[in-house]
């Protein structure tokens, strides 16, 4: 592959962004779609369930927290191949049609990114736990005002989870081939898509494409940075 075919790519990368190509909008739209329900999803479990292992004691709590820093590397083909088992017609969840929709990448997603989400939140609710959590029953404060309260301290470290989280099911590529097929205007996302084009020899698709993905990234980390003091004014 030479310059003049990659240089070629780029140019045709930004016609289609710059002319708002549908075929980029739809594959764009769908991605954020399935990246923002995952993350929501992975969410109402991981932020409670993360407060619950933090706050209380109780036996195993270790081995809890071990495993879920373990699976914060699992690997996507991995657990695109088990949760494929499961979502088959032949499957013990397979009468849920989950299989090749977008719900269904939507929901093998937060199941991946829940570990992120749980370590994250873990790590970022113990650094203020104790003195926060000591201080709120000094003032009377029952159990879930405690927690809330702890949540409001750590909010920082949180949105770094569901940032995380977000980017890792956006950028995902194992899952979202396995669970949705890559079928084109049903579940065909940035990176299934990218993929494709690719191997089309479809530069021009393919780099648009990546670019977008990789916008999204860096403005969602910058903003939640500049949310967070991290970048001066």
């Amino acid at each position: 592959m030479g310059w003049e075919t990659i240089l070629a790519g780029l140019s045709e990368a930004f016609r289609l962004i710059i002319s708002l190509d549908n075929t980029v909008i739809e594959i764009t739209l769908r991605s954020l779609h399935t990246s923002i329900l995952a993350t929501i999803l992975s969410g109402l479990v991981g932020l409670p369930l993360s407060v619950f292992i933090t706050m209380k004691e109780f036996p195993g709590k270790h081995h809890i927290k071990f495993f879920f820093k373990s699976m914060v590397g699992i690997p996507t083909v991995t657990l695109g191949l088990f949760l494929y088992s499961l979502f088959s017609k032949s499957g013990p969840l397979g009468s849920l049609s989950l299989l090749y929709t977008v719900n269904g990448v939507a929901v093998g997603q937060a199941i991946l990114i829940l570990p992120v989400m749980v370590t994250f939140i873990i790590s970022a609710i113990e650094s203020k736990d104790k003195e926060i959590r000591d201080l709120a029953r000094t003032l009377g404060a029952t159990e879930y005002e405690t927690s809330i309260a702890v949540v409001r301290e750590a909010y920082s470290g949180v949105s770094l989870a569901i940032v995380s989280g977000f980017n890792r099911a956006f950028a995902e590529l194992g899952i979202a081939t396995m669970l949705g097929a890559n079928i084109k205007g049903i579940t065909r996302v940035l990176t299934t898509a990218i993929a494709l084009e690719t191997a089309k020899g479809e530069l021009g698709l393919s780099f648009a494409l990546s670019f977008i993905l990789l916008f999204v990234v860096l403005a969602l980390n910058y903003l939640i940075s500049r949310a967070q003091g991290g970048i001066a004014q």
